[in-house]
């Protein structure tokens, strides 16, 4: 017996579908994926970094901004992603033929950081969106892992919590685990002042 597989949709048909019904999606290689609603803990994480980030941005007068809703469309992959934490280079925005109408960038000049907050479904964090935002270019991706979701390999046996700062170089991203009381050390920002139990302590 044969099963039917899933209709892919381009990232237009998506856009045009997307529905004004109060939910989430992203679009995953072409599968539309519902986003689960997040919970408390994940969204004060979210809240705590961009906060951070914006002080950080704003004190050395760069012209960033972080979205409420700004999709980040992959080069090769049909895939569209809605970051827990996107920094936005306003500068490149006039070259982005598809953020005027649909708030959608597709080019690395645009996102200088891109934050993950990681939730039950890890794999996406530390897999596809780690492959598919290193293929775009994007400088630098953190995975926040502040309950230990990750598999083993990636935070330790028995597992731990913990924040990686991906770095860009010669087109593969460079994996920096920070845990505990460590301080953050970011290409983006290399005087920021925060350390791993500081973004682990905001969920609280």
């Amino acid at each position: 017996m044969t099963q039917a597989l899933p209709k892919l949709f381009t990232f237009n048909e998506f856009i045009e579908w997307y529905p004004n019904d109060g939910k989430i999606y992203e679009l995953h290689r072409g599968v539309i994926v519902e986003m689960p609603p997040p919970s408390g803990a994940h969204e004060k994480v979210i809240g705590f970094l961009s906060r951070k980030l914006t002080v950080e941005f704003d004190r050395l007068n760069l012209p960033y901004c972080i979205p409420k809703t700004t999709f980040v469309k992959t080069p090769s992959a049909e895939s569209a992603y809605l970051p827990d934490v996107l920094l936005l280079n306003l500068d490149n925005l006039d070259n982005e033929p598809l953020f005027q109408k649909y708030s959608t960038v597709s080019q690395a000049a645009s996102v200088p950081l891109v934050v993950e907050v990681v939730s039950s479904n890890w794999r996406d964090d530390y897999y596809n969106k780690l492959r598919d935002y290193e293929e775009m270019g994007i400088p630098e991706y953190w995975i926040a892992d502040y309950v230990g979701l990750g598999g083993r390999k990636f935070i330790g046996n028995p597992k731990q919590p913990t924040i990686f700062v991906c770095e860009l170089i010669d087109g593969e991203y460079q994996m920096t685990p920070f845990q505990s009381n460590a301080n953050i050390v970011s290409p983006t920002f290399p005087q920021l002042n925060l350390t791993a139990q500081q973004i682990f302590d905001a969920a609280n």
